[in-house]
């Protein structure tokens, strides 16, 4: 086989398709990798034949890639590995796992799509840089769909918050009836339709770490659990009340420890953010009521603000607005 054969890319509709099919995998894992970024990988033949799909499930176990080519390894597959497409950088560097770049190099693959860069300084580059003086032919989704980077991107925007500033992504859900009021009716807990109570569960289910006021805890006694959709398997979650007088009752906090929950009384945001750092959150969601979503918003301790609105007279539906404070950041790429 040529070097040109070898390095042959696959037309441009099955790359997107296998890149969308990366995204997915990793998406199904937010929420459950932290430290570690949510990652998926997806590993073709010669002919564009999908052979493995895999996402990191869990820190500490296998990365993306080489969970993709294991599965290509277990199902006789691996001679015809051509093309890897993942989410992220391959590492080239130990830690709990070994280096990924490893795992390609040991297989067949030739062609690498990198949809982010890893946006660790101190190693961005090294993998791709790696690949490439390897003899692979390595290439990133940006040159090809724009798009689809930009979500690889997005995906990746919390961990590289973490990376850089040492703190989680700050996600407010805010919930509005038709009047922009945030308080239920008497004797209820929510004015929102069934498919907005499955969003605000999606992004409890996502989230290391979640923030509430006192003022929240007296008046509804949440339980703040992932009811609405399924739930990572053993997952543990901070819960930070902001409570400087000391009002919530000790048996809520022991309510919600035996929920799963680590819970913790603050005095600051700053507090919850450090405290959730300090224990790998990489996504904290402020459910709060007026006062403590006002404040999250105005002094730009955000980074994603859900808005979910009440239809006023119209069918069982909310509308759902969503807005970045920044857009996720870029990294320069390695060049070719």
């Amino acid at each position: 086989m040529t070097v040109a054969t070898q390095h042959r890319e696959l037309p441009a509709e099955i790359i997107s398709a296998a890149f969308a099919r990366a995204l997915a995998a990793a998406e199904a894992y937010r929420g459950a990798t932290s430290p570690n970024p949510p990652v998926g990988c997806v590993v073709l033949d010669g002919q564009g034949w999908e052979l493995a799909v895999a996402a990191h499930q869990r820190a500490g176990e296998a990365h993306a890639e080489a969970k993709a080519l294991s599965i290509c390894a277990a199902t006789g597959t691996l001679d015809r590995a051509h093309t890897l497409l993942v989410t992220l950088e391959p590492c080239n560097h130990t830690g709990r796992t070994p280096p990924c770049c490893d795992a390609i190099l040991a297989s067949p693959v030739r062609v690498v799509w990198i949809g982010s860069p890893d946006p660790n300084p101190a190693v961005r580059g090294g993998g791709a840089r790696r690949l490439r003086e390897a003899g692979l032919s390595v290439r990133w989704m940006a040159e090809r769909e724009p798009g689809l980077a930009a979500a690889a991107a997005g995906l990746l925007a919390p961990f590289a918050k973490r990376v850089r500033h040492g703190v989680p992504w700050v996600t407010v859900k805010q919930a509005l009836d038709e009047a922009g009021s945030m308080i239920p009716l008497a004797g209820q807990k929510t004015f929102t339709s069934p498919s907005s109570l499955r969003l605000a569960h999606q992004l409890r289910k996502r989230a290391d770490a979640i923030l509430t006021g006192s003022g929240t805890v007296l008046a509804d006694m949440p339980e703040f659990t992932v009811r609405h959709v399924e739930d990572h398997t053993g997952k543990v979650r901070d819960l930070f009340i902001l409570d400087r007088r000391r009002r919530v009752p000790p048996a809520y906090l022991s309510l919600a420890q035996r929920r799963g929950f680590r819970p913790q009384v603050v005095a600051s945001v700053d507090d919850a953010l450090t405290a959730a750092a300090a224990n790998g959150a990489l996504e904290m969601l402020v459910e709060a009521g007026p006062a403590v979503t006002a404040h999250v918003l105005s002094n730009g301790l955000w980074d994603e603000h859900i808005i979910i609105r009440k239809n006023a007279g119209g069918p069982a539906t909310d509308s759902v607005e969503r807005r970045l404070r920044a857009k996720p950041p870029q990294p320069a790429l390695e060049s070719a």
